[in-house]
């Protein structure tokens, strides 16, 4: 086979060798009119000849060569041309692999560069003396780029392996069964549909959470319809703050109280027993607990409040 073939004429077309008026008879000469079409076809087909020569695959002088005769010129004689050509056939091969993994919401032309690495490093390994056909030994090695780059650059955070691939094949599933059914699978219709356990489909929806994360920056609605930015949904204020600190202050404040006084707060408050039950306890009269009590609280309060409370009279 000649490695430059010749672009086949149309029949319809008309070369100027082939109506030389200088060789034809006055009678046999061609009209005005008859020239100028004439003129007109030589021109299309020049211009045909020019397209046809600057399209990607048919343009190359191997548009034409058989596989076998590219992959040998690549593979014996690192020919470059030959490989170009090749990498121009087998195109939309990588092309279709990297549609597969479109509904993972990565870029998909980042997932075409990489199929298309793929199919480079695939050009480069096959051996065509075993005599199997590209296609069956370029395609695991496209795929094995694709979910290559799922494992290592497609995730906001590190996930196993299995995990990744388990993901992926859930939300493969969830696209399929909402376009079939116009609505949103449930767990159960997934785990039906990929013969798996709801523990797994489970889990497989949880490790797909890591794929892609959010900018704490981004903005957010709450339900109220106030904006913000996704940070200010999360976490609130914590109550038992306070109470630390409030406890803080009053354990300091003891201090300045008799040891008695102490201890009648410690079994009021702390140890929840009545009046009446200190009073036995400690030998004294209740009405004496009463007034133990009282006189403590308002030392309390007045080293811990910076206001005393309404309720209660102004120290003097």
């Amino acid at each position: 086979m000649h490695a430059h073939p010749s672009r086949p004429q149309n029949a319809n077309t008309i070369t100027p060798a082939a109506h030389d008026s200088s060789e034809l008879a006055p009678s046999e000469r061609p009209s005005a009119k008859h020239s100028d079409v004439n003129s007109r076809r030589v021109h299309r087909d020049r211009s045909q000849r020019r397209s046809w020569a600057s399209g990607p695959a048919a343009g190359s002088a191997l548009g034409r060569v058989e596989l076998g005769e590219l992959f040998a010129r690549w593979q014996q004689d690192r020919d470059r041309a030959a490989r170009d050509e090749l990498v121009d056939r087998f195109l939309p091969l990588a092309r279709k692999l990297a549609r597969r993994y479109t509904g993972a919401h990565e870029p998909f032309e980042d997932l075409l560069q990489v199929a298309s690495y793929g199919l480079l490093k695939a050009l480069d390994r096959f051996d065509a003396d075993r005599g199997t056909a590209f296609s069956s030994f370029a395609v695991p090695t496209i795929v094995g780029e694709l979910k290559r780059y799922f494992r290592d650059l497609g995730w906001s955070a590190h996930v196993p392996r299995g995990a990744q691939e388990l993901a992926l094949k859930v939300q493969r599933a969830h696209d399929k069964l909402a376009t079939k059914t116009g609505r949103s699978p449930t767990v159960a219709e997934l785990a039906q549909y990929l013969e798996l356990s709801i523990e797994d489909v489970l889990e497989g929806l949880e490790a797909a959470a890591a794929h892609h994360s959010s900018s704490l920056d981004a903005p957010h609605d709450d339900e109220d319809g106030e904006s913000g930015t996704l940070i200010d949904t999360f976490g609130q204020d914590d109550a038992g703050l306070q109470l630390v600190e409030d406890a803080t202050t009053v354990a300091t404040a003891m201090q300045t109280l008799s040891e008695r006084e102490r201890r009648v707060l410690q079994l009021r408050f702390f140890e929840d027993s009545t009046q009446r039950e200190i009073a036995e306890q400690l030998g004294v009269s209740q009405m004496q607990i009463s007034r133990i009590l009282r006189g403590a609280i308002t030392r309390l309060n007045e080293l811990t409040l910076s206001e005393p409370p309404a309720n209660d009279p102004a120290p003097v």
